[in-house]
């Protein structure tokens, strides 16, 4: 069994984070002791050098591997260079033993909140998914924007401008999983064999309504995959169980 903490929105700054519902994050999810952690961006707030120094701080104290992408609020006031300076690259693809493999996309402009992935990313995504197809390998990605509408979030504004390309793309190749958040509102759907989850915000004080803070738990087994949703310091409960795409 694989265990991924899928956190996002962390938000941190002087005005938008919270440390102490983040300090409790942390040690529900070393408790937890997954395989991996998989942030979907929002690290900082503005962007700004001092809150990438601030995050890496805070990142350090996630035991698992922890493997981020950035989110539009991380590529504000020259963060999209500090992000691969201090975090690392914005882009990645990780294999682990040869049948699990887990892709990193950059949706975030430069000072925009919409999302792009543009053409030679998306070009670089098929290509390493033809490989996982190939290969017969389980497969997610992870990127920052959503790439469907979220419910409960008001006037659709900033879904991914390329999303009609990527989801095709997504769910032809049959992706396992895909991790999102940028909405702070938990969610999941499920477009022909692909499981497309978002995460809420871990310890931004910008929530909707009455959601709180919050993580997701993916259980994936060699038959199935579990989904659970994580209140900080508060319920946990199955948000979704599905069978595995087995040949």
């Amino acid at each position: 069994m694989t265990l991924i903490v899928h956190i996002s929105d962390l938000h941190i700054s002087n005005s938008s984070f919270d440390e102490d519902v983040f300090m409790v994050a942390v040690e529900e999810i070393n408790n937890l002791k997954p395989d991996m952690v998989i942030l979907t961006g929002d690290i900082t707030n503005r962007g700004y050098y001092t809150e990438f120094e601030q995050a890496t701080r805070y990142l350090k104290m996630f035991e698992a591997p922890l493997f981020a992408v950035p989110g539009n609020h991380d590529a504000r006031n020259l963060g999209y260079q500090t992000f691969e300076e201090l975090v690392g690259e914005k882009s990645w693809k990780l294999t682990m033993d040869d049948n699990f493999t887990v892709i990193g996309l950059d949706s975030s402009s430069p000072d925009e909140n919409k999302g792009h992935v543009g053409t030679p990313q998306h070009m670089w995504l098929e290509h390493q998914l033809d490989e996982c197809v190939v290969n017969d390998q389980f497969s997610i990605v992870a990127l920052h924007h959503h790439v469907l509408p979220i419910p409960q979030t008001g006037r659709e504004r900033n879904v991914l401008s390329d999303a009609g390309d990527i989801l095709k793309t997504l769910t032809t190749h049959e992706v396992d999983l895909v991790l999102s958040g940028h909405k702070h509102v938990p969610n999941i759907w499920k477009i022909n064999n692909t499981i497309i989850a978002n995460a809420g915000s871990l310890s931004s004080n910008k929530l909707r309504g009455k959601n709180r803070n919050s993580y997701n738990v993916y259980n994936i087994s060699e038959t199935e995959i579990e989904i659970f949703l994580h209140e900080v310091n508060g319920e946990r409960f199955l948000f979704g169980k599905y069978p595995r795409n087995l040949l």
